[in-house]
């Protein structure tokens, strides 16, 4: 795909926003909404994500409604240190959107697991591992932002 932005794509990502069929065949209907077929949109999605337009399509979930635990966490790590301790503290598949920040608590990164005694050990094991203290912060309310950016 030459324009990895181009119309179809852009219309794809303007209107999956707002939600996703949830079907037997959710591509099919999805793809069918937006007068394209279900191979074409597979293939759009899978490229836009390969080439970093995407860098995720896919449901949200609320862990803790599953029995799991989520929270927001931050550590202080010296600057010519942070490269390998960002590698590390990502190399944790229950880590996403690890992220620098120009403040003291410079490593920012959002933890979710399936249980808050898998929270617990993961925190101790990323602090054991890097050798730095994470400031666990868990949400103690959600507020809901309808977010949509418009292409």
């Amino acid at each position: 795909m030459d324009d990895a932005l181009d119309e179809t794509n852009r219309h794809i990502i303007n209107s999956l926003q707002y939600g996703f069929p949830v079907s037997d065949y959710p591509y099919k209907e999805a793809a069918r909404t937006l007068n394209i077929s279900e191979d074409e949109l597979l293939s759009r999605l899978r490229s836009m994500l390969d080439s970093g337009v995407l860098t995720r399509f896919g449901p949200l979930y609320h862990a803790e409604n599953m029995g799991g635990a989520l929270s927001l966490c931050a550590m202080k790590i010296p600057s010519e240190q942070f490269d390998k301790v960002a590698k590390q503290v990502s190399a944790f598949s229950q880590v996403a959107h690890n992220y620098e920040r120009d403040h003291s608590l410079n490593m920012w990164f959002v933890l979710a697991t399936e249980t808050l005694q898998e929270k617990d050990q993961t925190l101790k094991q990323i602090e054991e591992q890097t050798g730095f203290q994470v400031y666990d912060m868990p949400k103690e309310k959600e507020y809901f932002v309808g977010l949509f950016l418009t292409l």
